[in-house]
């Protein structure tokens, strides 16, 4: 049976081949759970988007009606799963999801067993059905179940000590593309509960970055500091996120208010991860 190629549906995983490359990109931090806003963020162009199973209010549906919202616009979405369980990683793969971050890895054990759920048998244990799945638009690409597996971009989060502790571990397991810093629970984590700022938590983001570099895996992180952002690019850092939509709204927001006298105290500008 003849199948033709699908508009849009292009082979492959760019966001993964610029990370291998070690090629900076970008992001922007979606957690409104809003189709609209997320299409809004992504004319702006970030290379890519990060959309937020995990602390947002999303499901399911709400991150399928997202990715159909940047899918026109050419920043990668990248969506970070509530848990790395293995049957809600798997309706996430089949809505389509490619690059997938997923919380609270602390051991290479866990690693590993993220990279079995996102890879179909003999690598991993994904469940087939992508017949009916717009992973493989419905079919329309046939040979999909045969090339999902490489082009998955599996990021773990590193967010406690004892990450840290097995952070070159983590990273030596095969399947594993990238690890991100998760900057308010590590700080939570050390001690710094509500300030990931602190000078600790800051030391030991950097050189978490430094060891995931040297690893020869792709180092991520959040920052809604500029310059902080600057910093950890500088380090080697490939992907790192500048901004998130809901704290960039209300900044605005509430300055508009203090400007009518609304309000009695400024905004600042963010001084940390959030």
């Amino acid at each position: 049976m003849h199948h033709t190629a699908v508009p849009g549906m292009v082979p492959g995983n760019p966001f993964k081949r610029a990370l291998a490359n070690g090629e900076p990109q970008v992001g922007f931090w979606l957690s409104m759970g809003s189709s609209y806003c997320a299409e809004m963020c992504a004319t702006a162009g970030f290379q890519w988007l990060l959309i937020d199973g995990e602390h947002a209010p999303n499901d399911v549906n709400s991150t399928l009606a997202q990715l159909q919202a940047v899918a026109p616009y050419g920043g990668h979405p990248v969506v970070r799963a509530v848990q790395g369980e293995p049957a809600l990683i798997k309706q996430l793969l089949d809505i389509g999801v490619q690059t997938l971050l997923v919380p609270m890895v602390d051991t290479p054990e866990q690693a590993a067993a993220m990279v079995a759920a996102t890879r179909y048998p003999p690598e991993g244990i994904r469940g087939v059905g992508a017949a009916v799945a717009r992973a493989s638009r419905w079919n329309g690409r046939a040979d999909y179940v045969h090339h999902a597996n490489e082009e998955v971009c599996l990021l773990v989060q590193a967010e406690t000590v004892t990450a840290l502790e097995n952070l070159e571990a983590i990273c030596a397991v095969d399947g594993i593309d990238g690890v991100f810093i998760g900057p308010a629970d590590l700080a939570a984590s050390m001690g710094h509960l509500g300030n990931p700022a602190h000078p600790e938590v800051q030391d030991a983001i950097d050189e978490a970055i430094r060891r995931i570099v040297a690893s020869g895996k792709a180092a991520g992180t959040l920052t809604g500091d500029i310059e902080q952002a600057r910093r950890f690019l500088s380090l080697g850092a490939t992907f790192v996120a500048v901004g998130l939509d809901v704290t960039l709204l209300m900044q605005s927001v509430r300055q508009r208010a203090f400007e009518f006298g609304l309000r009695a105290d400024q905004p600042t500008s963010v001084k940390g991860p959030y």
